[in-house]
């Protein structure tokens, strides 16, 4: 975006503050739902400051702008801010204040803070609140200062609504809200508040695409003992779709609603909701009378653990997505010596390649296809100003995924593609063995991401690096490619570590980043299955979905131990057996070879 533009809405939106009499403004990436990508509608934090990563918040002051955002953002956010006057602030940094920690620094006591309560949750407002407290702080929830700034915003979408069978999911839309129902009882709950896009689309097997890159609708839920209100945008059901949710007990309502019904809840009864994910206008919209229970929601955890449906679709989908990757990795190896690709070009390429597989729908992020320096950037996402074309040399970072009908996609495999330097190898190697010694992770029920996430890292750690961004990540089934509450980082967030259970999916992604020269990840989606029982209880293991090849050539092999060589071994004589089928000719025999043990 042109600097100008974004001086000149700052300044706009500077007016509307004095005449509110705001000090502050805070401006998030989400969406009224908490969604990490949102529509078109929600992108107020890029409208203002030009900065189109996927996570952040913006503060405007009267006389100044600040950005927060995380590690995986740092190079992108530096360039994209560059001359606008918001200056970066590296969240996690040594000496980098977090944005409450800034407020109240900064501010006077007694000024007034604003923003759309509709977009943060009730605990980034709490937390505001007790950081700030000695300021005695207001904070003034109903301020979309934004939406009276922003011309020709685009309109809330709507798109058209879809069933995913039964046969997929593996469970009817009645039993899932039967088993939510036993969960409230056991919380004691009269009902519970669902803002979440994908628990709404996983409980009623529905899926849509008013968020990109997630085939979710917009919809928010409240769920007594006896009825299922669902507020959305009306014109995006279909007659089938609404007489099927009638058949099962839900009400459509308008999408405007949900504050008015949280509001009439009556005085004595208890309502289930997290305050991590429900929005603050919601939790203000709540009677005194009624009880807050405030914990997360149980459809959470119940969507993250696959049915055994749901687990043979991702198995044989990954063999699907294996073949497109793999596919697509010889092209690359062999025509990049032959003609110019660039990222952008060769993105397209494996997109290609992916729409010829049965079923596929579209992409499940953004695809990250990053050559040389780019790869540093952990999120990278080419565009035409920073498109390059890609040499017969060093390492290219492609993280890529997609949505089918059987299930949800996410790998990563950097590419040699010539002359590599002893760093770059033994880097691609260190990363490497943290990646096959998680793989290989044996652990008994009770032990969550956090306490696994030193394995993969372990590599690096002996060597004093590290990377700026969590191992793994749970991945939804035909919905978010992230997923909680499951996730593989040592950093403890705001919620207890959730334990992995038998069922769940997580992706397994250490890296390495060298700013300014390359960067290295590795990543497969893992299946937690139940192992060994012994006298100590029941163990879990790890099996690999992902069915693609690491690169031979990149691998130092004298800095694996005798266990990873023969886990690397082992898992390329997995992939070639599981995708042998698929080749023929040149493309077999090439396969043969990269799969070979070493």
């Amino acid at each position: 975006m042109e600097t100008g533009k974004v001086l000149e809405r700052l300044q706009a939106l500077r007016e509307k503050m004095a005449r509110r009499k705001l000090a502050a403004y805070i401006v998030p990436t989400e969406d009224f739902h908490g969604s990490e990508y949102v529509g078109e509608h929600f992108k107020a934090r890029e409208y203002l400051s030009g900065f189109t990563g996927s996570a952040g918040t913006l503060l405007i002051l009267k006389e100044s702008a600040a950005l927060w955002t995380d590690g995986r953002y740092f190079l992108q956010a530096e360039k994209q801010l560059a001359g606008s006057g918001i200056t970066l602030m590296k969240s996690g940094e040594p000496d980098v204040p977090t944005l409450a920690e800034y407020l109240a620094k900064t501010l006077g006591t007694g000024e007034r803070v604003g923003f759309d309560g509709r977009t943060v949750t009730g605990a980034f407002v709490e937390e505001l609140q007790k950081k700030t407290a000695k300021k005695q702080l207001a904070f003034c929830g109903n301020e979309d200062l934004v939406g009276l700034i922003w011309e020709e915003r685009p309109p809330l979408s709507a798109e058209p609504v879809w069933e995913l069978p039964a046969a997929y999911a593996g469970l009817t839309r009645e039993e899932k809200l039967c088993r939510v129902r036993e969960k409230m009882e056991e919380a004691e709950a009269d009902a519970l508040l669902v803002t979440d896009l994908t628990e709404s689309a996983w409980l009623f097997n529905l899926r849509g695409n008013d968020v990109k890159n997630t085939p979710v609708f917009l919809a928010f839920l409240l769920l007594t003992t006896r009825r299922a209100l669902l507020c959305v945008q009306s014109a995006a059901f279909p007659e089938n779709v609404r007489r099927e949710l009638e058949k099962a007990g839900v009400s459509l309502l308008p999408y405007e609603n949900i504050v008015d019904l949280v509001a009439a809840l009556p005085p004595g009864q208890k309502i289930l909701l997290d305050e991590n994910k429900v929005s603050y206008r919601l939790i203000k919209a709540v009677s005194k009378g009624v009880e807050k229970i405030n914990r997360p929601s149980p459809i959470a955890s119940l969507k993250a653990v696959k049915t055994e449906r749901e687990i043979a679709h991702m198995r044989s989908v990954h063999v699907k997505d294996g073949v497109a990757v793999t596919k697509f990795i010889y092209w690359l190896k062999s025509q990049v010596k032959k003609e110019e690709i660039t990222e952008i070009s060769a993105a397209a390429k494996l997109e290609t390649l992916r729409k010829d597989m049965d079923g596929y729908l579209g992409q499940s992020f953004d695809p990250i296809v990053a050559y040389g320096p780019h790869g540093a950037i952990v999120h990278y996402e080419a565009v035409p100003e920073t498109d390059v074309t890609i040499a017969p040399k060093g390492f290219c970072l492609t993280d890529t995924g997609g949505h089918y009908s059987e299930g949800t996609t996410d790998i990563t495999r950097t590419i040699a593609l010539g002359e590599l330097t002893d760093e770059e190898k033994r880097a691609y190697t260190l990363v490497l063995k943290g990646h096959l010694r998680l793989m290989a992770a044996k652990f008994p029920e009770g032990v969550s991401g956090q306490n696994l996430d030193a394995i993969a890292r372990g590599p690096l750690w002996e060597q004093g690096l590290d990377y700026r961004h969590g191992t793994g990540h749970g991945v939804g089934y035909l919905l978010s490619v992230h997923e909680g509450p499951q996730n593989i980082r040592w950093k403890a967030g705001k919620e207890k570590a959730a334990p992995l259970v038998a069922g769940m999916i997580f992706s397994n992604e250490p890296g390495y980043y060298e700013d300014g020269k390359f960067g290295i990840r590795h990543e497969n989606l893992m299946l937690v299955v139940k192992g060994e029982k012994t006298a100590y209880g029941q163990f879990l293991q790890l099996e690999p979905l992902t069915m693609a090849p690491f690169d031979r050539e990149a691998v130092e092999v004298s800095l694996l131990s005798d266990k990873e060589l023969r886990l690397l071994n082992d898992y390329h004589q997995k992939v070639y057996e599981t995708l042998t089928p698929q080749f023929a000719g040149e493309e077999l025999a090439w396969l043969k070879e990269v799969t070979a043990a070493l």
